[in-house]
């Protein structure tokens, strides 16, 4: 007598789980970038720092084990490498799909300028405030506004699930993207819900027109023999 498999349950339906036609989707924050002082330029695509890149290998090492049918990337250096690190286990080239990048804060200053020399020290500690009270990107002028990120950053993510019909797919982005996707996920206004740390993965099942959150932040990977890697 032949083994039938067992229906799934309403709860199964709900979350997504043990269904057929769903994806899981993987989220990871990039690892640590340097971060050097000077001009805007600087600032907008770093590459990973020396403790960055120990993050990479660990979580490529812990995601090795793990079927993957695809790497996605955005363009931006500390995403990519990241994600080459992932998808060098799995014999994948990253795909990259350039809205994946981070939020573009202070794209309308010129690269050789600093944040000083447009905006007083008194003026960006206010829009600091505002960042943390509202959490929206719109508290920084001459940047990309709330409603663009999230219309290109949230799309991008879903150009990622539809471009094939694949059964595990890593996504490798910014703290920021994690974050409008999630908020277009459990349907928050806010652009921020919480703090990825660098290579932590996210999971999101997605499926019968729905999209379900499964885990949220899991950086375990980074905590080490050697000690705790886990940065932000």
């Amino acid at each position: 007598m032949t083994e039938q498999t067992p229906r799934p349950t309403p709860l199964d339906r709900l979350y997504l789980t043990g269904i057929d036609g769903v994806t899981e989707v993987l989220l990871i924050r990039h690892a640590q970038q340097e971060r050097p002082d000077g001009s805007v330029g600087q600032l907008r695509d770093p590459p990973l720092s020396a403790h960055g890149r120990k993050q990479a290998q660990l979580v490529a090492e812990a995601l090795s084990n793990v079927h993957l049918d695809a790497v996605f990337s955005s363009g931006l250096k500390r995403a990519l490498d990241t994600a080459t690190a992932i998808a060098e286990r799995h014999g994948l080239e990253p795909q990259i799909i350039e809205d994946l990048r981070e939020s573009e804060i202070f794209r309308d200053i010129p690269g050789d300028q600093t944040l000083e020399s447009v905006l007083s020290r008194e003026l960006l500690r206010a829009l600091q405030g505002r960042l943390i009270s509202e959490r929206s990107a719109d508290a920084y002028p001459y940047s990309e506004s709330s409603y663009e990120f999230r219309k290109r950053a949230i799309n991008a993510v879903e150009q990622a699930i539809m471009s094939q019909r694949a059964k595990r797919i890593a996504i490798v982005c910014h703290g920021g993207v994690i974050n409008v996707y999630v908020s277009h996920v459990v349907k928050s206004p806010y652009d921020f819900l919480f703090g990825p740390d660098h290579t932590s993965v996210s999971a999101v099942a997605a499926g019968d027109g729905r999209r379900m959150i499964h885990r949220l932040n899991d950086s375990q990977h980074l905590r080490t023999d050697d000690g705790d890697l886990t940065s932000r």
